[in-house]
Order: C-alpha cells, then sequence, then structure tokens
C-alpha cells in the first residue's frame, strides 16, 4: 500500500453493521471494515460518550486486520441517545458495558481480538481484559487511564490549581448546599443538571463543563482548541451527561483495582502511549500500570499531552502495525 511511514491509512467504509440488542430497550451501533479474514481488532472509544468516528479506521492496515468499532451505550448512534432526557441511564454502567463488548464478540464469531482505545476507552480495555483475560490476544493504549476517584479528583478538582480561574467558573456552574462539596458531590449535582427536564438547564450545564474541559487541555500545542465544546450540541450534551453520570459513582470500579489486579493480564502484550504534557490524565497512572503489568511497554512522547501529536501518532500507528505482522493472524471460533 502506498502510504508514508507515520501516516494514518485511507479512509475505508464498513462492510458490515448492525444494530445489537443488549436488553434493557438499548441498541449498541457496530460496524466492521478492513479485511473480513484478517486479524480481529476492537476500537473502544474514550469519554465515557464520546461515540466512535470514521477517523478511528485509519489507525489500521485494512490488508491485515478485521476492525470492528461500536458506540457504547447511548451515545454516537446507539439507541436511546443520552441528549434525550426520557434515555434511562440506570442500565448503563461499566458492567453493561463490559457484557455489551461480549455479546459483539459472541455476535461477531471471533475468539480473540486486540483491544485498542485510549482515555476512557483504555479503563475499559483493563476491566475487560482483567476479567476476560482469554478472549485478549494485544492490547495498544494512547492516554492511559484507571479511573481511580483520585485521577477523578484531579481532573475536576485538583487541575483547578493550574487553571483557577476556568475551575471557578465550572465550580459555580453547579449550585449546591455545600459550599465546598467534594468532587462526587459537585459531579453528582452536574449529573441532575443534565436530566433536566429544561433544556436550558441542560445546555448550561453541558456548556459549563465542556468548557472545563477544553481548559484542561488549552496549553497543548496540537489538536484544536475546542475538542469538547466543539462537538455537535447533541454529542456535546450526550457526553457532558454520560460523563457526569459514570464520574460520579466512580465508574462503578472499586478503588485501585484495576492496577491492583494488572497481574491478570499476565502473557498479553501491551503498547502505552503516553503524553508527558497530558494535565488531564497525568503521566503517573502510565508509569503506575507498567510497573504492574509484566508484558507491557510504555513509550512516552515528550511532544503530546491528551490530544495527541504526529509523534503520538507513529507510535500508535507502529504498534499496531507490530501486532498485525505475520503469526499473529486470525484467530476464530472453530
Amino acid at each position: 500500500m502506498d502510504r508514508e511511514p507515520g501516516e494514518p491509512y485511507p479512509p475505508i467504509e464498513p462492510y458490515d453493521h448492525g444494530m445489537l440488542d443488549v436488553g434493557d430497550g438499548n441498541l449498541v451501533h457496530w460496524e466492521v471494515c478492513g479485511n473480513p479474514d484478517g486479524k480481529p481488532a476492537l476500537v473502544v472509544h474514550g469519554g465515557p460518550g464520546s461515540g466512535c468516528g470514521p477517523r478511528a479506521r485509519r489507525n489500521f492496515d485494512p490488508d491485515r486486520y478485521r476492525v470492528v468499532l461500536f458506540d457504547q451505550r447511548n451515545c454516537g448512534r446507539s439507541t436511546p441517545h443520552a441528549s434525550d432526557p426520557a434515555a434511562d441511564m440506570r442500565h448503563n454502567t461499566t458492567g453493561h458495558l463490559l457484557a455489551d463488548m461480549e455479546r459483539l464478540r459472541t455476535h461477531l464469531g471471533i475468539d480473540k481480538w486486540l483491544l485498542f482505545g485510549g482515555s476512557w476507552g483504555s479503563t475499559l480495555i483493563l476491566a475487560y481484559a482483567e476479567r476476560h483475560p482469554d478472549r485478549v490476544s494485544e492490547i495498544v493504549i494512547p492516554s492511559v487511564t484507571t479511573t481511580r476517584r483520585s485521577e477523578i479528583d484531579w481532573l475536576y478538582r485538583g487541575a483547578g490549581q493550574i487553571f483557577p480561574e476556568a475551575w471557578a467558573r465550572f465550580r459555580a456552574g453547579a449550585p449546591t448546599d455545600d459550599p465546598d462539596p467534594d468532587t462526587p458531590g459537585l459531579l453528582t449535582a452536574y449529573a441532575r443538571l443534565t436530566e433536566s427536564p429544561d433544556p436550558a438547564v441542560r445546555a448550561r450545564a453541558t456548556a459549563d463543563w465542556c468548557a472545563w474541559e477544553d481548559a484542561v487541555l488549552s496549553q497543548e500545542p496540537h489538536g484544536s482548541p475546542d475538542p469538547y465544546s466543539g462537538r455537535p450540541p447533541a454529542a456535546r450534551q450526550a457526553f457532558v451527561r454520560i460523563c457526569a453520570h459514570y464520574f460520579s459513582h466512580g465508574a462503578w470500579l472499586e478503588e485501585g483495582a484495576l492496577l491492583r489486579d494488572a497481574g491478570q493480564l499476565a502473557g498479553i502484550p501491551g503498547v502505552l502511549i503516553h503524553g508527558r504534557h497530558d494535565l488531564s490524565g497525568p503521566l503517573g497512572t502510565a508509569w503506575d500500570l507498567a510497573a504492574a503489568w509484566p508484558d507491557a511497554r510504555l513509550v512516552v512522547v515528550e511532544d503530546a499531552g491528551h490530544k495527541g501529536s504526529a509523534t503520538m501518532r507513529r507510535e500508535l500507528l507502529a504498534a499496531l502495525d507490530a501486532f498485525a505482522a505475520p503469526g499473529t493472524g486470525p484467530r476464530r471460533i472453530r
């Protein structure tokens, strides 16, 4: 294929897609592209609630990979959509998403697959792989998080030490009876606002949340200046509603469990790629995970933050290309 090293693969379209009924009135959108006989790989998007876009397809050699993408519950093309206040969020938890991934694997007849994704996607990948290590061939993660409460507290409070003006506006956007609520209390207040029947209240909470997320990434030299505020309105509302829902509950994960149980990943090759300047998810989490996971290699990218860089893209493409090499080919249910 005529392509410069480090450049994404050409755009491709899915050859198969559908809506998977996962119960409780939820339909999860999925698609498959690349080579039907290629090495299976699953793209696990971030957020939570960001949805999966076509750019993710271009990280994989379409001649060697069978690439599966899906929109997690209530976002992207999955239904019902979280931008609709009538959508019931009670059936959207980390446990539900892990079950959805297994149901999708079985539906597509895949025995093992490579897992790829960053930010919140990395948390979901780690939780899945620790629960189902026999179903995972390799893992590639750009921008590592484990969604510990300490990480949530940093993102929605601690980083306010660097951006005090922006954090004050974020804090003021969700008034509570407590003059100094803890981070879960503040995020719970935002979650209530995103459930409001008043569209103006929901829109204001969404704008305030996205303004804070943008501020945390504002010092990074690469990427869009408004990676959250610049999303389409429905996608923005779903993202904030789902984020507030998950983070106010600590993502329904026992604190530190993903690092504690990283030994379950033994035998699964992994590449962790993290930007030195990532303020939303500082490097320490990736460092701790690499120390706890015996088969992981950590690549620190000096010119990148959470939004990535050309250097980070080259590293993740190189990792995916290496895992697609002969000898790591398709594994299907017999």
